[in-house]
């Protein structure tokens, strides 16, 4: 089992260089819109990783850098919230992503995974020994998934638990991966397209959040026979499905949990906040029922979109969070 010296999450993930455009309103094909622009971190990765430093555990950050101004922001942010990075050199430039966000506060985002898309399953490997001493371990669809199926092997075999956003809804995936995840993380796109991918069972995006229960239950079963599936709906919350002899802790096999009202200014890492607010809540949490991280994460995330921003608007937590 983890060990109680080690950090308490280990993330395994992306990092990138955010350039981000606001605007009145998402620009159609073929339009030119006026807006503002800015730049900073991102990444789902190093976003989640953040999330997890700035809400109370202990953070190892696994990723790919190239050798350039971008690695060098890394490692300064990565420095200045205590986070452990352990960073693999590529001769790839550092990942990068352009984010439309309109006034609303939705946004568009498209990903160039650069040296994201270098990270080795031999190095991952390399970090067995803080994987194994971890209580978590978080990853996510942007790095090569033979690389974050080694992660989660290493962490399984351990008795570490693992949580896997499968984000971006258009990554690669297998069956052998989702295999290996203890709690599922999709949000309405990521959850239709992996219905599609890995079974017969279909679902558009777009009824999710409003589907029966019931029938969310099972799709979910169906999807992830063993384990949790958490799949995240924005402004209409969240949706929790376990397996029926493993609840952990929850009277219910399957509810909502609904969102926080805030004022939105940014959705662009809210996600990204909801996982690393989990991933700490697991870690830290004790002998909380289910329904309790979910709750945290949910706040922190709601939290997040009061501010502009993806790695730079997660929410600074007292250390000792959550209790």
């Amino acid at each position: 089992m983890a060990s109680c010296n080690g950090p308490r999450v280990v993330v395994v993930g992306s990092f990138n260089v955010d350039h981000v455009w606001q605007c009145d309103a998402l620009p159609r094909p073929g339009e030119t819109r006026i807006g503002q622009y800015r730049t900073g971190p991102g990444g789902k990765g190093f976003n989640q990783a953040t999330a997890c430093a700035r809400s109370g555990a202990a953070t190892v950050f696994v990723c790919a850098l190239g050798e350039d101004e971008g690695a060098n922001l890394a490692r300064s942010l990565a420095a200045a919230d205590g986070i452990d990075l352990r960073t693999e050199p590529s001769e790839e430039p550092t990942g990068t992503a352009g984010i439309y966000v309109d006034r609303e506060g939705r946004n568009s985002i498209v990903i160039g995974a650069g040296a994201n898309g270098a990270l080795t399953p031999d190095f991952v490997a390399r970090q067995g020994e803080a994987i194994v001493g971890s209580r978590i371990v978080l990853a996510q669809l942007e790095s090569p998934v033979d690389s974050v199926l080694e992660a989660m092997r290493l962490a399984r075999s351990a008795g570490v638990r693992t949580v896997l956003n499968p984000a971006p809804a258009n990554a690669e995936s297998s069956r052998e991966l989702l295999a290996v995840a203890d709690i599922l993380t999709p949000n309405e796109s990521e959850f239709a397209a992996l219905l599609a991918r890995h079974s017969g069972e279909r679902i558009d995006a777009a009824e999710v959040a409003a589907a029966d229960e019931a029938r969310l239950h099972r799709l979910c079963r169906v999807l992830l026979p063993r384990g949790t599936v958490v799949i995240t709906l924005g402004a209409a919350g969240a949706f929790v499905s376990h397996r029926e002899d493993k609840c952990r802790g929850d009277e219910l096999p399957y509810y909502r949990v609904p969102a926080y009202e805030v004022a939105v200014v940014d959705t662009t890492g809210a996600g990204d906040a909801f996982n690393g607010a989990l991933a700490t809540s697991l870690a830290l949490g004790g002998e909380r029922v289910f329904a309790d991280h979910v709750r945290f994460a949910s706040h922190y995330a709601a939290l997040s979109t009061e501010h502009e921003g993806a790695a730079e608007a997660m929410p600074r937590l007292p250390s000792s969070r959550p209790a």
